[in-house]
């Protein structure tokens, strides 16, 4: 399989896990001492990292570090914006659209010599 889309596909797996970790506990868990919270908070991320580790190995193979970064920032609003709006019921804003603009400008920059590479 393709090292890119390997990786993308197991950093959006981790970013579930990830996004869990960070911000179910907001719901589900909002009447509990902070402690316990992040300690189960802690045991998801460790899933994340054994998911996110090898995602970045495989896509460090064909990707700088950079590029990396951006396509992993580019998954976590994936998957952020649709947990937010339907797992936590906050309400979509404007400001979203704005903030997406901004990342797909990154990802044009970042990734513009491969776009262009012919």
């Amino acid at each position: 399989m393709n090292p890119i889309l390997t990786s993308s596909l197991l950093l959006l797996l981790s970013n579930v896990f990830m996004t869990f970790a960070w911000y179910a506990h907001l719901k589900e868990m909002s009447h509990k001492p902070w402690i316990i919270a992040a300690l189960l908070s802690w045991g998801i991320a460790l899933f994340e990292y054994l998911i996110q580790v090898p995602a970045n190995r495989i896509g460090h193979t064909t990707l700088s570090v950079g590029q990396l970064k951006i396509l992993q920032e580019v998954i976590a609003l994936t998957v952020f914006v649709p947990f937010s709006v339907f797992y936590l019921k906050e309400q979509i804003k404007l400001d979203y659209l704005w903030a997406g603009l901004c990342i797909l400008g990154a990802v044009f920059f970042i990734f513009r010599e491969k776009i262009f590479a012919s």
